[in-house]
């Protein structure tokens, strides 16, 4: 078939897409043109066409080891460490466990609650927190009421990491639950009989059959996850970040902003996202090709 004759068959289709690609073009592509200020002295009065040019003088903030990109960089792996370990299983675990209730409405219901905070803002989810565990919130209120000592979580540097992750459960852990029950739907219901048959019980069925069949879609999570690994919230720290401080809160992500859009410089910001992006990149190739290895598919084929 040749390719008039396909766009001929195929245009109502194609016609639908257009909108999607020109979103795509407009706010992920043609942005990527901005990239060129991490080379430049940039002066926005100036703009990219007449700024001086500093070619890899940008970059020498990552090599020498400046002090605040250095802490940007270790909360930045942390955080990514604790929400792989922690933030990313989470939504498997509620999977299975409510793949395993029989009673459809129970199901149905808890999913429902489950989801819907990651509809809200993180404007609205911080001041939930705030709310809840503030010094004059719901539950230290309620402590000082009965003779407790307040407990101190909103503004405590070293609670900071535990309050972001419990956050970011909260919100997204349910939206996430539903790829996985969805999966788990299309599992054969014969193999679990046939596991039944030969005498597995639930923790064997669960391990030789349930989880084989999450392998695939768990793989490339993590692999897109790997790729949005440097990217730990930016909106949600720079939210919280006048109330910790920037030692214990400084991402890449709000390293670029405090130090780009605030402190003006442009150049140095530029490079730093540009590398993050580069990195972000590389491990999700890496990550791919490691799939295909281990006889997966991955993100793509190739």
């Amino acid at each position: 078939m040749s390719l008039l004759t396909r766009l001929r068959r195929d245009y109502p289709i194609l016609l639908l897409a257009i909108p999607g690609l020109l979103i795509i073009l407009a706010f992920h592509y043609f942005p990527l043109w901005g990239n060129v200020i991490a080379f430049q002295d940039y002066q926005p009065y100036l703009g990219v066409g007449k700024s001086l040019w500093s070619y890899l003088d940008n970059f020498r903030i990552i090599v020498d080891g400046d002090p605040q990109f250095l802490n940007a960089v270790k909360n930045t792996l942390v955080l990514t460490a604790i929400q792989t370990v922690i933030v990313f299983p989470a939504p498997i675990v509620v999977a299975l466990v409510l793949h395993s209730l029989l009673s459809n409405r129970i199901r149905q219901f808890v999913q429902t609650v489950i989801y819907l905070p990651h509809f809200m803002s993180w404007v609205i989810v911080v001041a939930v927190f705030q709310q809840m565990l503030g010094g004059t919130g719901m539950i230290n209120n309620w402590l000082r009421s009965h003779g407790y000592d307040p407990i101190h979580v909103i503004g405590n540097a070293d609670a900071f990491r535990g309050l972001l992750t419990s956050q970011v459960m909260w919100k997204d852990t349910g939206w996430a639950t539903i790829l996985f029950l969805a999966v788990l739907s299309q599992i054969d219901r014969a193999l679990y009989e046939a596991s039944a048959v030969d005498g597995a019980g639930r923790w064997k069925q669960t391990w030789h059959v349930t989880l084989p069949g999450l392998k695939p879609i768990i793989i490339l999570l993590l692999i897109l996850k790997l790729g949005d690994s440097l990217t730990v919230g930016f909106e949600q720290i720079i939210l919280q970040q006048p109330a910790v401080g920037a030692d214990a809160s400084e991402v890449l992500d709000t390293y670029v902003y405090n130090n780009g859009i605030l402190g003006g410089d442009w150049g140095t910001s530029a490079a730093v996202g540009l590398v993050k992006s580069v990195v972000a990149l590389v491990l999700v190739l890496g990550a791919n090709k490691l799939a295909h290895r281990l006889g997966e598919e991955g993100v793509y084929r190739g």
